[in-house]
């Protein structure tokens, strides 16, 4: 059977290495065999202070930004969260249903908010309630997530759980499961292996971006942090060498190639040899996407097109699930 996919990424705008092999590669991948929705999710940006231009200039990047991977827009759905007004009438609902104590073990929103929790935005708090809504929304059966995302996801299946107890309505809201890549690593800064690929970087020198030129690819892996030591010939030894291990990780995730082999490979070279590989690679498979996202982005009318078809067929499902959802609470529906 087919898997019904969710997922969504917020347009947060010039993506960068670590959201395309964490995230949109994967996605090109399971719309081969599988249903997916694929969200921009816009509702989830403002959370924190956006600037309006920005905002809707980033949602356009990131369509884009998906089509220019190569995901397809008649095989997946891809839309935008706020154009499908169930998303923010289904997350008052689940306000309602989920519980407080579980929003404060929520570690994102303790990270985010950082030590002045009291500014930060009621939005960020019950974040996990409107995620929890854009998945049950569409009956998804599978969630792909990082192990950063596991917890969000498990607190939409206390969700979707509590509302079928609550109002007495077995498997009426599906319990999706987690979809997690196989032979995938974090992709971490190329200035500090323990820290993650980050936007929020000051450095520029600590990413890749889509957007990158070859020779600005180049430049960054030529001064990415490395340390003095021969490459190793065992996995074992990549723990106490986190820059070696990202550059490994990037390597194997971009040549489909398993890390133990990427080891093999590599083994007794030194670290020039490998930043010549990794460059070479990158420039092969980024290059050509961040050369699309600028052509793309010349055509605003052909990326709000796609945005419209997927939020016609978006609303088509979403629609029927929220009116069944107000039946299952008790509102009124008025009879003409």
């Amino acid at each position: 059977m087919k898997k019904k996919i969710f997922s969504g990424v917020q347009p947060t705008g010039n993506l960068h290495l670590g959201n395309y092999l964490g995230a949109i590669k994967n996605f090109v991948s399971l719309q081969k065999e599988n249903d997916c929705i694929y969200c921009v999710v816009d509702l989830h940006a403002i959370t924190v202070k956006q600037d309006p231009k920005e905002l809707n200039q980033n949602t356009l990047e990131t369509t884009a930004t998906f089509l220019a991977a190569g995901l397809d827009y008649k095989k997946s759905i891809i839309f935008n969260q706020s154009s499908v007004s169930a998303h923010a009438e289904f997350a008052w609902v689940l306000n309602c249903v989920s519980r407080i104590g579980w929003m404060n073990r929520m570690t994102q929103f303790k990270e985010k908010a950082g030590s002045n929790k009291e500014n930060a935005s009621i939005g960020l708090y019950v974040y996990p309630n409107l995620m929890a809504a854009d998945i049950l929304l569409y009956d998804a059966s599978h969630v792909p997530v990082g192990e950063d995302q596991k917890q969000h996801l498990e607190i939409t299946r206390d969700i979707a759980q509590k509302f079928n107890n609550d109002f007495n309505c077995k498997n009426f809201l599906i319990v999706p499961e987690p979809l997690i890549q196989k032979e995938f690593s974090r992709i971490m800064s190329l200035k500090d292996g323990k820290k993650k690929m980050s936007k929020s970087d000051a450095s520029e020198q600590s990413r890749i971006n889509l957007s990158d030129d070859k020779d600005t690819i180049a430049n960054k892996i030529k001064r990415a942090k490395t340390d003095s030591l021969p490459l190793p010939g065992k996995k074992s030894e990549l723990s106490s060498r986190p820059e070696l291990e990202n550059l490994m990780n990037m390597y194997s995730s971009l040549s489909n190639n398993k890390l133990e082999n990427v080891i093999n490979d590599f083994q007794g070279k030194n670290f020039a040899f490998l930043k010549d590989k990794l460059t070479e690679i990158l420039i092969e498979k980024i290059c050509p996407i961040g050369e699309e996202i600028k052509k793309l982005l010349n055509d605003a009318t052909y990326l709000n097109q796609v945005l419209k078809e997927g939020s016609e067929k978006a609303h088509s499902i979403a629609s029927s699930k929220i009116e069944k959802v107000y039946d299952k609470v008790g509102f009124l529906k008025l009879k003409n």
